[in-house]
């Protein structure tokens, strides 16, 4: 597709777009989707390929669904949510460098929005966008020789793009470096987002996106994974103590960046912005990632407890994002006890 008519056709989207918002047919004011049975939308962070070491380099093909599904965001609360293959974020997708990656997208037919996908991690026009530029009830796809290791956001781009991603769109591709990456015990699949609905946070029923809030970057909602408080109660992270943990850890946005904190922890190794073949920064408190931007961190799980995971932007808290690990084992008091010891007083003579 040219670039002249992959402007066009991009520039039509968002018309599209655009005119759903503005109360045309498919949307949230449409029976359809209020008809529907809520779905969990919510990934949990487990859900991920396991490491692929010291393999050569083959063809690897990924298919992705965009699938438009009203879902749980939180109790009591459901959202029109825009997904790949059903779910916030979409699938984890593991290649190595030197991969030959195939990649199929299927607009599901019974979808309102053309769809497609642009890879991060591809050296190509639009990131495999225009290639994948579909209808409702249409396939398409494109192939990548994946170059440069590294950990990289995937989104829809379809026009207004945030708008995409703001409703769930995206996702994180690994490019292992030649060898893979060092071994940890556990690995979890994080990432971050904002919706903007038009009515207020913490409000029960079917909720409207809300086009203005969403160009003037007012969030009502932050979400690890999709939905409010999402990763906790029985989609916390769990691990024990003894183990090293690896976040790999997203920022679909469409706006804000993260600062990513695991309060109790400290990061022991960061790969920051994804970039996998340097060495890790060490020792590290609280990672910035930007819109669009990614990095992994590792953990040494040295003491039992429940730890928050929070952006350390802390109102957000209160605005749904906040996550749990909970790290099971003995008790370590020689690193970490409650309580007052005995105190020993000093008498001067």
């Amino acid at each position: 597709m040219t670039t002249r008519n992959h402007l066009l056709t991009t520039v039509a989207a968002a018309a599209m777009a655009i005119g759903c918002l503005a109360g045309q047919p498919g949307y949230a004011d449409e029976a359809g989707p209020t008809a529907a049975t809520p779905v969990d939308i919510v990934r949990p962070a487990t859900d991920l390929p396991g490491a692929l070491g010291e393999r050569e380099a083959q063809t690897v093909r990924i298919e992705l669904e965009t699938v438009e599904v009203v879902g749980r965001l939180a109790d009591g609360t459901t959202y029109n949510y825009w997904t790949f293959n059903g779910k916030v974020p979409g699938p984890f997708v593991r290649v190595r460098v030197g991969d030959t990656v195939e990649v199929s997208l299927a607009n599901h037919e019974q979808n309102m929005a053309m769809h497609n996908v642009d890879f991060h991690a591809v050296t190509g026009p639009h990131g495999g966008g225009g290639a994948t530029m579909a209808v409702p009830g249409e396939e398409r796809g494109f192939a990548f020789k994946a170059q440069q290791p590294g950990l990289y956001v995937y989104h829809c781009a379809v026009a207004p793009a945030a708008q995409h991603i703001a409703n769930g769109m995206y996702g994180l591709i690994l490019v292992e470096p030649e060898g893979g990456l060092p071994p940890v015990d556990r690995e979890f699949y994080v990432m971050q987002g904002e919706l903007y609905t038009e009515e207020a946070f913490g409000t029960a029923g079917m909720l409207n996106e809300s086009y203005d809030k969403l160009i003037n970057e007012q969030p009502e909602y932050y979400v690890f994974n999709g939905a409010a408080e999402a990763l906790t109660a029985d989609k916390a992270l769990r691990a024990k103590v003894g183990e090293t943990i690896r976040i790999y850890f997203g920022v679909g946005g469409p706006n804000k960046a993260a600062s990513f904190h695991v309060i109790g922890e400290i990061f022991d190794a960061v790969y920051n912005l994804g970039s996998l073949t340097g060495a890790p920064l060490p020792n590290v408190q609280t990672i910035t990632v930007p819109p669009g931007g990614a990095a992994a961190v590792d953990i040494k799980l040295e003491v039992p407890g429940e730890y928050a995971l929070v952006d350390h932007a802390l109102s957000r808290v209160m605005r749904g994002l906040v996550g749990t690990l909970i790290v099971e084992g003995k008790e370590q008091p020689e690193i970490f006890r409650e309580g007052i010891g005995e105190r020993i007083s000093l008498l001067a003579f």
